[in-house]
């Protein structure tokens, strides 16, 4: 079907969604020409090596492609070199048709590969996806090393750390025969080098930029839950075609729980159980507990976001984290999560870049999508308090640092608009009455030349010297208190030990 016929078939089944696209395409699509004459300097189109890397990054990445062309000056092609970097290093370790004798020195050596001239490699297996990338390797050499040191230098970084947590997982599955990551613990560790140092290399290289905080690239926390939060979401959305390949990704800690077992249906053995349709019950149960995990990352990824201050580094940033939330309340509770790889609507996805434009609005949107989910969760699912107590979080921080009594102004200039119902403005009414008592009393001093000051420092001698006199009274009173209590206590114990009484 043809994209005409496919948005003539929108308008009459979704005229809601048809609206969107029609609005995304003319007024909020990506807009940057990377191959104009003025985008030459910071693009590299002039150049047949930096032509092949634009489209490899159109060919390898689904998601990352059009807001990296969209980040301000040269940063494009430098996050586009780092991203075919760890693409090139990633499709090595996937491929399961590489024996483990060839793959590790590979792997544990592509940092130095990545900067050698002339260097490719041909052995990935025919059905491998990006196996051409790999192939014409050297184009990503030659503009990697085009790069100033402080680019190159964190990519190069980042590569040999991802290589050799890659290289250890490898080895292990291919000589031990464990296929499986036991622990939430090995789940976290493999998220990391496989996302989380990618995290952590964006951070370092947005503050060699420039454009945002130096202090940006020691963020290695919310660095690493940003790329967990996308890592896990990705890895429970492509369960199947994981599954269907050997690669198994899930922790066993989660998807073997004996409280997952239904109608006395037993602890999962194998992850292809789960997409038995007469497992399906369980199967969700397990999911949950995954989704329960991955919502721990996203106040972490608020956080995150709020630091930045460029507006298409906060673009790029921004948009995969609010694909991620919408991903994962699409597949929970879902069961064809089990049969085949869902991706939310085109026209979905279009609203969300349309919507992510600010931290406030990202965090609405993480709120209302925890809201779905927590509104879908089974009272009879075990994980039920934990997906509730998860949903809360992002609600309390959302609640936290973007109050909803606080709305934003409709016209430029003026100052956030307060819902006068609710109690919480009255603290806000108050400062507010302070803050006009003060400018007033400003005011008439330098309209008195300071006369006003001397009356009110006066009031405030008066004032204290009173408070003074009070706080002497009332320490006498208590000391007299005090003194007669005593006496009183004696008097009644003397009496109660006398001989006569």
């Amino acid at each position: 079907m043809s994209s005409s016929e496919s948005l003539l078939k929108l308008l009459f089944t979704r005229p809601g969604d048809f609206r969107t696209l029609i609005q995304f395409k003319f007024f909020h699509e990506f807009k940057r020409d990377l191959s104009a004459i003025h985008e030459h300097p910071t693009s590299g189109w002039d150049r047949r090596s930096m032509r092949r890397c634009w489209e490899f990054l159109d060919m390898t990445s689904r998601s990352f492609s059009a807001v990296i062309k969209e980040l301000d000056g040269d940063l494009a092609r430098v996050i586009c070199i780092f991203y075919l970097v760890l693409r090139g290093l990633d499709t090595i370790e996937d491929d399961m048709t590489i024996p483990d004798p060839v793959k590790q020195p590979v792997l544990r050596s592509f940092h130095k590969h990545t900067v050698t001239p002339g260097w490719t490699f041909d052995g990935s297996g025919p059905g491998e996806k990006d196996r051409q990338l790999l192939v014409e390797y050297d184009v990503v050499v030659e503009e990697l090393n085009r790069l100033p040191p402080q680019y190159r230098d964190v990519i190069v970084e980042i590569c040999e750390k991802m290589e050799n947590g890659m290289a250890d997982f490898a080895h292990k599955a291919a000589t031990t025969g464990e296929i499986y990551l036991e622990k939430i613990e090995d789940w976290d560790l493999y998220c990391h080098y496989v996302a989380g140092l990618v995290g952590e290399g964006l951070s370092r290289l947005l503050s060699a930029s420039g454009k945002e905080q130096p202090w940006l690239g020691d963020q290695l926390e919310l660095s690493n839950s940003m790329g967990l939060f996308l890592q896990k979401t990705n890895i429970i959305r492509d369960y199947r075609e994981d599954t269907e390949q050997r690669r198994y990704f899930w922790p066993k800690e989660i998807w073997t729980r004996e409280e997952y077992s239904v109608n006395g249906h037993g602890a999962f053995k194998e992850m292809e159980e789960m997409y038995v349709p007469e497992n399906e019950k369980q199967a969700l149960w397990v999911l949950s507990g995954l989704v329960v995990d991955v919502l721990r990352h996203a106040p972490d990824c608020l956080d995150y976001l709020r630091l930045l201050k460029n507006q298409s580094v906060f673009n790029f940033c921004a948009i995969p984290q609010v694909m991620a939330i919408a991903t994962l309340n699409l597949v929970f509770m879902n069961p064809q999560t089990f049969q085949r790889n869902i991706k939310i609507r085109k026209a979905e996805a279009a609203g969300l870049i349309m919507k992510s434009t600010n931290p406030r609005d990202i965090a609405y949107l993480f709120r209302d999508y925890a809201r779905r989910i927590h509104v879908k969760c089974d009272p009879k699912d075990p994980s039920f308090l934990k997906v509730a107590i998860s949903c809360g979080h992002i609600e309390m921080w959302c609640e936290l640092n973007y109050p909803s009594f606080v709305s934003v102004p409709s016209q430029p200039g003026q100052g956030p608009v307060i819902d006068p119902n609710d109690r919480r403005s009255a603290v806000i009414a108050l400062d507010e009455k302070r803050d006009k008592e003060l400018l007033e009393i400003q005011r008439l001093a330098k309209a008195t030349d300071g006369k006003v000051k001397d009356i009110v420092r006066s009031g405030v001698k008066t004032t204290t010297k009173e408070t003074h006199w009070d706080l002497i009274a009332f320490m006498v009173f208590a000391m007299v208190a005090v003194l007669g209590l005593g006496l009183g206590i004696s008097w009644l114990v003397i009496n109660k030990l006398s001989p006569d009484s």
